[in-house]
């Protein structure tokens, strides 16, 4: 005897049962990072493990965030707050940012963040000197977590760290460069900007960089330290091409790979000196798409943004599983620009700095 056709409602309810199960399988997958982790943490000199990283859908409570940036001068620092923003709000937190302005602020990050720790339950602190803020942090340690994201800095007090290797970030751009041109071949002259002297990431970018080139037939012909705001950056390049102007690669900051590019196009030279970026933002994501930049190396911004408030939440209510997490490297060129994640690596066009979420 042949079994009866199920009914439209039980058809219905399977459906829609299905098409549940299929909507949870992907928030589940949509929240969940694929990362690198360290152990012990804050050492680079490991190999990192990866990992399947599941944020907290949902704080205990609303807890009191304070994010300090060294500057929102560029959009690599605005792609890490709207991170930390969108990551804040969707688990239900409160964040204050505050902004040192540039590196050279020393001073000025240290009365920022003593002020705006003050009333929060966590500080992250993407920081502007690598020591300078030690004994500030470790004051602050005392009474509320403190998680570091993006720059390097002294572990001294440090709860947890969202970040990458910036020795990596200098080495894969150097790589790349190396690659175009390795040992043995007709050199090349390279003007290296490794961006201002003191920040917890520059003396990273700068030995990865170098040693990178030692595989190379790459010389460097001039090297200009300075503040990644766009004004300065503009001046040194100039000064660079006056004083050297058969150079065949401008290197550095992605400000610094902007710069060039604009000057270059003034002056009539984009076809005869190329541009790397050791960082990749908006503009060099643009250039890239142009054939004005060659490559630049992502790390992945906003979900650095949204894993030190996630470590913050995990930190305040004692669930923190890995202090030391960040995204893998990726250097990105005309060749895979067109399948990178944007949600990654890029804020979205329309969103601002935000200073506060409630």
């Amino acid at each position: 005897m042949r079994a009866p056709a199920p009914s439209r409602s039980l058809n219905l309810v399977a459906t829609t049962f299905v098409a549940c199960v299929l909507a949870h399988s992907a928030v589940a997958a949509e929240t969940t990072w694929k990362l690198n982790a360290w152990e012990p943490p804050f050492d680079y000199s490991r190999k990192p493990v990866t990992i399947d990283y599941q944020p907290v859908a949902r704080a205990a409570k609303p807890w009191r965030i304070c994010a300090s940036y060294p500057h929102l001068k560029d959009s690599y620092w605005v792609s890490v707050n709207y991170g930390m923003v969108e990551q804040a709000r969707t688990a239900g937190v409160k964040l204050t940012v505050v902004e040192a302005g540039g590196y050279p602020n020393l001073d000025r990050q240290i009365e920022q963040i003593r002020t705006c720790s003050a009333t929060a339950d966590a500080l992250i602190v993407g920081t502007v000197s690598y020591e300078g803020l030690t004994p500030t942090i470790r004051e602050i340690a005392r009474r509320i977590p403190v998680i570091a994201a993006v720059n390097d800095i002294d572990d001294a007090g440090i709860a947890a760290k969202s970040g990458v290797s910036w020795e990596e970030m200098g080495h894969s751009i150097g790589a790349y460069l190396a690659r175009l041109h390795p040992a043995g071949t007709m050199p090349v002259s390279v003007a290296w900007f490794p961006g201002p002297k003191g920040a917890g990431w520059v003396k990273f970018v700068e030995a990865g960089f170098q040693r990178a080139l030692k595989q190379s037939s790459a010389e460097i012909a001039a090297v200009k330290w300075g503040d990644t705001g766009v004004e300065i950056q503009l001046l040194l390049i100039e000064e660079m091409l006056e004083a050297q102007p058969d150079i065949d690669y401008i290197v550095g900051s992605a400000p610094t790979a902007d710069a060039a590019v604009s000057i270059l196009r003034a002056q009539g030279r984009a076809n005869h000196v190329q541009v790397l970026a050791d960082y990749f933002t908006h503009g060099t994501f643009r250039e890239i798409n142009r054939g004005k930049v060659v490559a630049a190396p992502t790390d992945s911004p906003p979900l650095q943004g949204r894993i030190a408030i996630d470590q913050a939440i995990r930190a305040i209510e004692g669930t923190l599983r890995y202090r030391h997490v960040g995204p893998p490297v990726e250097v990105i060129d005309r060749n895979n620009v067109q399948s990178l994640d944007l949600e990654r690596s890029l804020a979205p066009a329309w969103f601002k700095p935000t200073f506060e979420v409630q």
